[in-house]
């Protein structure tokens, strides 16, 4: 009994070729090459609402891009929420809720020069049909989601700003 892959034979020479092909295409990684990041990797200072969704987009922004070594821009973000009922039981009580949250940011150079002025939207869920505890950590939990989806959201823009 032969193993069989389901897809078909690739010459070695064409695979090589395919490779050299792309090589060539003109596309660098987002990141950068050699190590030396983007032209905002440790660049951007973050101002962010003093609240904890605040905090855990400063966080995910210090992820994606680093922690501010020498700031040559700013990014300064205001944060909305709202929750609302996403399904309602016959009996009238709400078993699961949509959070949607916003994000207006502006980013600016050191001279205070915009670069970029920009809003961003998403929403997460949660149920509520579990105990009052389990209901409360899911939504801490969906807040904790809404968050890191804002942020990988505004950063992936600036990034295709940056390239």
């Amino acid at each position: 009994m032969s193993f069989r892959t389901p897809f078909p034979s690739i010459p070695r020479r064409a695979a090589l070729f395919g490779l050299l092909a792309l090589g060539g295409c003109g596309l660098t990684p987002v990141y950068g090459t050699n190590g030396n990041g983007t032209a905002l990797r440790g660049a951007v200072s973050f101002t962010v609402p003093d609240t904890v969704a605040g905090y855990r987009l400063r966080e995910r922004f210090i992820k994606r891009l680093g922690d501010t070594e020498l700031a040559r821009y700013s990014l300064s973000v205001a944060l909305t929420q709202e929750t609302s009922a996403a399904t309602i039981a016959l009996d009238g009580d709400t078993t699961r809720f949509n959070l949607i949250g916003s994000a207006d940011y502006v980013l600016t150079d050191a001279s205070g020069k915009t670069i970029l002025s920009d809003s961003v939207e998403t929403f997460t869920s949660y149920s509520a049909t579990g105990s009052t505890v389990a209901t409360q950590a899911a939504q801490v939990d969906a807040n904790a989601r809404l968050s890191v989806a804002l942020a990988d959201l505004m950063v992936a823009r600036l990034l295709l700003l940056s390239q």
